[in-house]
């Protein structure tokens, strides 16, 4: 392990980071919020002390966490810091870890539960760059808990949801030219 010194999930242990907290209450109907807190930072200059990203049903949370977890722990691994797990009031996640893990929660919050696990494969397979990027084209204008399924929040969604998988593509590259119902044909150059 690196002798870098962190809590929860790779946050520096230092006078008030930037870092995300994910609350999870005891009780299993309550959501679970995701928060940006601005550390030190928060407060001076227009930026706020905290904005809250995300409100998570609890089944969907449940959904998602194992997965999340394991690729966070994996990424702090990587780094030689200490991993961490999901315990039930405040888990502290690293600022950019705490971006990629809000891309997600964007992705599945208004989801159906089905889609859930596709969108856990794409994420998984999104570079941490792909998910910065993501976080801060949503995050500048639809980042706040309450812009559910606007705007680069829905566009999220379905990136992540209906992205079809590899086995998908190589069927619609294998049936290329034949007529699928998924596929809608426009009538262009039919004449009327």
């Amino acid at each position: 392990m690196s002798d870098k010194k962190t809590t929860g999930f790779g946050v520096p242990n230092e006078m008030d980071p930037h870092h995300f907290v994910v609350e999870i209450p005891a009780a299993r109907t309550e959501p679970v919020v995701i928060i940006e807190d601005y550390g030190l930072k928060g407060g001076a200059n227009g930026l706020p002390e905290t904005v809250v990203r995300c409100r998570l049903p609890r089944a969907t949370w449940t959904a998602i966490a194992e997965e999340s977890k394991r690729l966070l722990n994996e990424r702090l691994k990587g780094k030689k810091l200490s991993t961490s797990r999901w315990t039930s009031g405040i888990n502290r996640v690293e600022r950019l870890l705490g971006r990629e893990l809000c891309v997600l929660a964007w992705g599945v919050e208004a989801a159906p539960k089905e889609l859930i696990p596709n969108a856990l494969r794409n994420w998984v397979a999104l570079r941490p760059e792909e998910r910065w990027w993501l976080f801060s084209m949503a995050s500048a204008t639809t980042g706040a808990a309450e812009d559910v399924d606007i705007g680069w929040r829905k566009a999220i969604k379905v990136a992540l949801t209906e992205n079809p998988t590899g086995a998908e593509t190589a069927e619609r590259r294998k049936n290329k030219g034949k007529p699928t119902d998924s596929i809608v044909n426009l009538p262009l150059f039919e004449d009327y």
